[in-house]
């Protein structure tokens, strides 16, 4: 069997996520060249903003936060220029930090993620038009990719309400015929966001890659500027992963597992993968020439950022639904 799970942009974690890429945006708004690493916390009355900023713009912490969340909340910000030991490797065209980023396409769906995780997103967004608060949906399928259990958790959603638009949705759906449905299991509740739980910027990684199912490699993406590969490398390994799908379709591909890895301070990835494989279990290792020797894809972070537009402002919407499924540069 295979699970994932969804959240609304109001849950608390996405509130933070928000925050933090509405303040990127800001900035790379009036500034294309602004280095951002920023982070939230909040949670019961308070939203904490902390992090590094190095940009010529102007802008106000507090009324991005609460323009999001909230005029109810105080905000407070402890905000510091970038480390210079950290620029000099970045001002060179080196990646702004280490890691192992990590790319996916599969052939479930249009979106080409796997099927649990975009049922999961679908059913929120549908649910999330019907009482837009604080939320999660969860699927379960099994091996023939039907739902054999769905679990929907909203605020202000009465469960018999919530129910019945579970169960409208799922008629559209591939379901098995004793198909479970758990809706506000612990009780209905009026009371959620940050006036009931805290929350933290990039805690929901795997809401905002591709499902448990699929490893991730580096750190979050939210608040973070495009020099910072965790972001853009993760991105571009997406975009790959999307073209090898493409490209090998008619050997009937399954899914495309993509990774690059980065030295801080260093411009060339260390190491580049990629993984095919099809429908009947067969798996197709290419070569780094296979991958990108007849291509023209740039590896480097300046390059990355060309290829995908990654200097102006769009990052607040990644932070709402996802990162990847949804029609940004890197899922084409």
């Amino acid at each position: 069997m295979k699970t994932a799970e969804s959240v609304t942009p109001k849950h608390p974690d996405k509130l933070c996520d928000r925050i933090s890429d509405a303040i990127l945006d800001a900035c790379l708004e009036q500034d294309p060249m602004s280095r951002v690493a920023i982070e939230c916390l909040g949670g019961h009355g308070i939203i904490t903003i902390t992090g590094e900023l190095t940009t010529k713009a102007y802008i106000n912490a507090r009324e991005i936060a609460q323009g999001i969340a909230g005029t109810q909340y105080g905000v407070q910000t402890n905000i510091v220029s970038q480390s210079p030991e950290i620029a000099q490797g970045v001002d060179t065209g080196g990646a702004g930090n280490q890691g192992i980023m990590v790319g996916y396409a599969c052939s479930d769906n249009d979106a080409m993620i796997p099927q649990e995780a975009w049922l999961a997103r679908n059913l929120c967004q549908t649910l999330y038009s019907n009482y837009p608060h604080d939320g999660k949906t969860q699927i379960t399928l099994n091996d023939n990719n039907e739902i054999v259990a769905v679990v929907a958790s909203f605020q202000s959603a009465p469960a018999v309400y919530l129910k019945d638009l579970v169960n409208g949705w799922l008629r559209r759906q591939k379901v098995t015929k004793d198909v479970k449905v758990f809706c506000n299991p612990a009780g209905d509740w009026n009371v959620g966001g940050f006036e009931v739980d805290t929350g933290v910027t990039g805690r929901k990684l795997m809401v905002d890659n591709y499902g448990p199912q699929v490893p991730i490699g580096g750190g979050c993406f939210s608040g973070k500027d495009a020099t910072k590969v965790d972001r853009s490398a993760a991105y571009m390994a997406r975009k790959i992963a999307v073209n090898l799908l493409k490209e090998h379709e008619a050997r009937e591909v399954k899914e495309v597992l993509v990774k690059l890895a980065y030295a801080i301070g260093v411009a060339e990835p260390v190491m580049t993968t990629a993984e095919v494989t099809t429908k009947d279990g067969k798996k197709i290792t290419l070569s780094h020439f296979e991958i990108f020797g007849k291509t023209d894809y740039n590896l480097t972070p300046k390059g990355i950022i060309e290829t995908l537009d990654l200097r102006r402002p769009q990052f607040e919407m990644t932070a709402q639904w996802g990162h990847f499924g949804n029609g940004f540069n890197w899922d084409k």
